[in-house]
């Protein structure tokens, strides 16, 4: 597994916990989008929008361009890669545990010692 940086892992999660930094960065993985295209769906002011997008530019999910008055913002795929490549690897630990109790579960049940009372001493 490759080792990544805790702090920026943790940037990410803490992204990717809200629920409408998520809608964004869906959005953004469809175009860009400017600052009030993303704060459309929610109804929300231009100034909370920012406040969800600088929460992703600190992730390092997004980057901002300025054309003119207008923000543009991007996604920037690398941090969900690395997130995704650390989820990877719990998953495959996982995977083995929930085959190993699969394979348990479908031996045949071995019976307790059957010790009649003449074999006991």
């Amino acid at each position: 597994m490759v080792e990544h940086n805790a702090l920026e892992l943790d940037a990410v999660f803490h992204a990717l916990g809200d629920a409408t930094r998520r809608t964004m960065l869906r959005e953004l993985a469809r175009a860009p989008r400017t600052v009030g295209q993303l704060a459309q769906p929610f109804a929300m002011s231009l100034a909370a929008a920012s406040k969800h997008i600088q929460v992703l530019e600190r992730a390092g999910m997004i980057r901002r361009e300025i054309q003119g008055r207008t923000h543009v913002c991007h996604l920037e795929p690398g941090p969900l890669a690395s997130a995704n490549e650390w989820l990877a690897y719990y998953q495959g630990f996982w995977s083995t545990r929930l085959d190993r109790l699969e394979q348990l579960l479908r031996e045949p049940a071995s019976p307790p010692d059957a010790q009649t009372d003449g074999e006991k001493s």
